[in-house]
């Protein structure tokens, strides 16, 4: 199931750069993916560089059947124009973003946001488990 999710990268002036992903935007999954896999500032901007996706880890690729190697399956693969997004801040990064919203933050954490579709202005953060995961 198609769980959208935002992966930002908050940048030293507190903003934000972000790109789209259409698959497992769930922490159970993404957040533990992005965690394990995206775990430091260079690769979080190489990936968010690469602007809107697929899915941020995956074998497939639009090109071809399968990969050997994990890695993201950009809309640019296939022709498409999806650079990364800035927002000035948090809160406008928030204001127009997906069910779940990753940040890496200038600490070099990772945090996710969720909001309840019923209630699109209400944002929490949620937790990400804690355990690897090794795809």
């Amino acid at each position: 199931m198609a769980t959208r999710s935002r992966i930002g990268l908050e940048l030293s002036d507190g903003s934000i750069l972000s790109a789209y992903s259409h698959w497992d935007g769930y922490p159970e999954w993404m957040g533990r993916i992005l965690r394990t896999h995206y775990n430091t500032k260079e690769k979080v901007s190489e990936l968010i560089d690469g602007g809107d996706m697929s899915s941020p880890w995956t074998t497939s690729r639009w090109d071809t059947k399968l990969n050997e190697e994990y890695g993201p399956e950009y809309y640019s693969q296939r022709g498409e124009d999806c650079p990364p997004r800035y927002d000035a801040d948090l809160n406008e990064y928030l204001s127009d973003s997906e069910q779940y919203s990753y940040v890496f933050t200038k600490d070099g954490e990772w945090v996710c946001y969720t909001n309840d579709y019923r209630f699109p202005d209400v944002v929490k953060q949620v937790e990400i488990p804690s355990a690897a995961l090794h795809v």
